[in-house]
């Protein structure tokens, strides 16, 4: 197949949505299919919306040979209105790949209002959507008030980091280590809420804590150095420790030293990072926002807490901290969870077979 793919910027961003959209890419390649790289450019939401009225962009993909286009959903704003007048002009079906809408993500009615408006219009165009968790599928079909239109949820896949762990080393890991290790891996965005976590640690400071803080900060720089000065002006110091992107080495280290891994973020579509750190036996703690529940079974692996709860986030490290043998318990059922995971190759597959199943029935009815 001849495929293009519409993303901002370049696919090899560290992000969970780009490593996604990357593994897909490198998958459909191995199978012998020639997959167009057609990149955006960064701006805000504003200017992207601009795109719409750009006769670069309606160039750019009218004149691609494709026998299917897929848009990563993030670029919305600039392909809202092009999909109406490039579905009119082009034979090929046009789908995207959607992490998350970003209307789940916004606070404040007006402006969740806004991006409603514009998700709902560049929805409208679709020929069918591939989406990450069943809670992305859902929030979709919840938007556009449409549940016929094609779809496939493929899961992102587990194996795109190295290193193992067993049970003898999760259960050692939680009853030798006096500190509790917790883990933060995450870009440095509100969104990720972060800032709940710290404040949570701010109310443990007779429980010996150590956090380690993984994340790119050059995303929204301000709110990385708001943090720091708030974790020095609370006296954190010694007990939290900012990373920023590291390499896959040291997030191997961080991951196999750590208990708990805590992403308590507004919304998640589905969390790439709960994966990483459930190959490595850490307990999860997540968001009850989005398609962490489907991985995640509260009290079993880890637990889902609202956005912002600070007090249920408090209580759960200090009873984990308590209750060592439950911690391991916990520990290993992440493990556990993790191996019944499929790989990148198999979520891989079942896109490939719905994009496979798209471009005949568009050839059947041309």
């Amino acid at each position: 197949m001849r495929i293009g793919l519409v993303i901002y910027g370049d696919l090899y961003q560290q992000t969970g949505g780009y490593l996604y959209d990357r593994k897909v890419v490198e998958y459909l390649q191995a199978q012998g299919d020639q997959v167009e790289i057609l990149s955006l450019p960064w701006r805000n939401y504003i200017r992207h919306l601009t795109d719409n009225l750009s006769p670069d962009v309606y160039r750019t993909l009218g004149r691609q040979k494709l026998d299917i286009l897929i848009e990563d959903e993030l670029n919305h704003p600039s392909l809202a209105i092009v999909n109406h007048i490039l579905s009119r002009r082009t034979s090929f079906p046009i789908i995207s790949i959607v992490h998350h809408l970003r209307c789940n993500e916004a606070n404040g009615s007006l402006i969740k209002w806004f991006y409603q408006i514009i998700e709902r219009i560049f929805l409208s165009t679709l020929a069918g959507l591939i989406c990450n968790s069943q809670a992305t599928l859902r929030s979709v079909q919840a938007l556009t008030m449409k549940e016929k239109l094609p779809a496939v949820i493929a899961y992102p896949g587990k194996d795109h980091l190295a290193g193992d762990i067993n049970e003898i080393e999760i259960e050692r890991r939680a009853r030798q280590n006096a500190d509790l290790h917790l883990l933060f891996l995450g870009n440095l965005i509100p969104r990720k809420g972060l800032h709940w976590l710290l404040a949570a640690l701010s109310q443990l400071r007779d429980v010996p804590l150590r956090l380690d803080i993984v994340g790119d900060e050059s995303r929204q720089p301000a709110y990385g150095q708001r943090l720091r000065r708030w974790v020095t002006q609370n006296a954190l110091t010694e007990r939290v420790q900012f990373w920023g992107a590291v390499d896959e080495n040291t997030l191997q280290q961080l991951l196999r030293r750590a208990h708990i891994l805590v992403l308590t973020s507004s919304y998640e579509g589905f969390g790439i990072a709960y994966l990483d750190g459930m190959r490595y036996g850490l307990v999860v703690i997540g968001s009850s926002q989005g398609g962490a529940s489907e991985l995640i079974s509260e009290g079993v692996e880890g637990f889902l807490i609202e956005p912002g709860d600070v007090s249920v986030l408090r209580n759960h490290l200090l009873a984990l901290h308590k209750d060592r043998a439950r911690l391991a318990q916990m520990g290993m059922a992440a493990r556990k969870r993790f191996d019944e995971h499929p790989t990148w190759a198999e979520s891989a597959a079942k896109i490939r077979n719905f994009l496979v199943r798209l471009v005949q029935e568009g050839r059947d009815l041309g």
